[in-house]
């Protein structure tokens, strides 16, 4: 019977890798995207029937199965360059920067006090700077590493980690390898917290993992690695821990601060407690230690280029480009009123109603919001959401960072309206039909990795 149960779900999990592998190695890039619509259906596909088989498996066997398929997923993405981003050159430079001893906010790479630095894997010379991922610079160099007239955006956690991961290649396979072991990781330890959930597999066997953790190598995995580690100590009533790794985390990228209230669940609706306190304190304090040593040698300078970026991308007014679902509703200009108004109700409401037990709901529920409100293209934002959503079991959160990825292959407003709108609906609805099945279900027999009711822990069929 064990046999049984486990063959499906291992041939679907072979059949998803081999898939991933092939969308990675030929399924095409950023300048030819045609291949990537049909390969990445093919993915999320195969992701959804190797879930629902992992149901089936006995409860013994999902660690090793979910390990092992997270190895597995992540490794497919080592066995091609970068095909969809090319943030992760940006990441070789700020390492091979600070290897230097140069602080990576003072300079932008066409800098010629930086010249020395250069070699033909960030700046090729003979190949006619006709790649997806090259441009000129103003110079009229060829380079790899996105807007290279501008200083990098990229906080101190992630800059002390380009610096970690550069003696170890020093090129794009160091950052692609370093991203592997991150997503791994992370499975691990949601593997820890959940006590063995096969929610883990949410994150673990994600097609998002192989493409933006780790072909692409997105810095976004640390910052999902850390929020994971301070929620998990925040439920786990190690305030002190949780709160440093929350700051770090968002000392990595920022987006992160979106789970802070949901490591404060429930604290307006009683007397804050001292653990709240030190959770807030600690996330502020590590947040600014942080930055302090590159403050002191760059100044006001460790913005970087973030205010350009807004610009860029379409969050400052008169350059709006975001929010698209709200500028259905609301003229342009209230747009991002609109959205700082909606959050913060989201937030009060967390903070007021939300599980401390369950610190990752609450952060699911806000950060999830943010990205549905504000509607970015970048779909490796969606990462934090794939790990809360491996923590919580609330699938239907994992339809924004889908709608991030279309939007980022497809492009313009309709689509960015289009995406969006069907993940709103998805979080809206899913959790209306859910109702109905669940008390069809007898209240002895819980889903596999569903919190026990009043507990606030994760129950696992299976083990004894």
């Amino acid at each position: 019977m064990a046999t049984r149960t486990l063959l499906p779900c291992t041939l679907a999990l072979a059949a998803l890798v081999a898939a991933l592998a092939v969308t990675v190695t030929g399924g095409g890039t950023l300048a030819d995207r045609d291949p990537l619509y049909g390969w990445y259906a093919v993915d999320a596909g195969l992701f959804v029937l190797a879930l629902a088989l992992l149901r089936r498996v006995p409860g013994h066997r999902v660690v090793p199965l979910v390990l092992a398929g997270s190895v597995a997923v992540a490794a497919v993405g080592l066995l091609a360059p970068p095909r969809t981003s090319d943030d992760a050159y940006r990441y070789v430079w700020d390492g091979r920067v600070q290897a230097a001893g140069i602080s990576p906010y003072a300079h932008a790479p066409d800098d010629p006090a930086l010249v020395r630095l250069r070699d033909a894997g960030l700046f090729p010379a003979s190949d006619g700077c006709s790649g997806w991922d090259e441009r000129r610079t103003a110079a009229g160099d060829c380079t790899r590493i996105n807007r290279p007239a501008v200083r990098t955006i990229y906080p101190p956690v992630a800059q002390a980690w380009f610096l970690a991961v550069h003696p170890f290649g020093g090129g794009v396979r160091g950052v692609q390898t370093a991203g592997a072991l991150l997503a791994v990781a992370t499975t691990g330890l949601l593997l820890v917290i959940g006590r063995g959930s096969r929610r883990a597999a949410l994150w673990g066997w994600c097609p998002g993992i192989t493409v933006w953790a780790v072909n692409d190598a997105h810095v976004d995995t640390l910052g999902a690695l850390l929020m994971t580690a301070g929620l998990g100590c925040a439920a786990g009533r190690r305030p002190g821990a949780g709160g440093v790794l929350l700051g770090a985390s968002v000392a990595t990228k920022l987006l992160p601060a979106l789970a802070l209230p949901g490591a404060l669940s429930g604290v307006l609706s009683r007397r804050p407690t001292r653990n709240d306190l030190v959770v807030l304190g600690a996330a502020l304090g590590a947040f600014a230690v942080a930055y302090l040593p590159y403050v002191a040698v760059s100044g006001p300078a460790v913005l970087g280029y973030l205010p350009g970026y807004l610009r860029e991308e379409g969050y400052e007014q008169g350059h709006l480009d975001r929010f698209g679902l709200l500028r259905l509703a609301v003229p342009d200009g209230w747009a991002p009123w609109a959205a700082g108004l909606v959050l913060a109700a989201v937030v009060l409401w967390v903070l007021r109603r939300g599980d401390p037990r369950r610190p990752w709901r609450g952060a699911l529920l806000v950060t999830g919001s943010a990205l549905l409100l504000v509607a970015p293209a970048y779909p490796w934002y969606g990462l934090l959401v794939v790990a809360l959503v491996a923590l919580d079991g609330a699938w239907e959160w994992l339809a924004v960072p889908a709608a991030g990825q279309v939007l980022y292959l497809v492009g313009g407003e309709v689509a960015q309206q289009a995406a969006y709108g069907a993940a709103l609906a998805c979080v809206l609805l899913v959790p209306l039909l859910r109702g109905p099945v669940r008390s069809r279900r007898s209240p002895a027999a819980p889903d596999s990795g569903s919190g026990a009711p009043g507990t606030g822990r994760p129950v696992v069929r299976g083990r004894r």
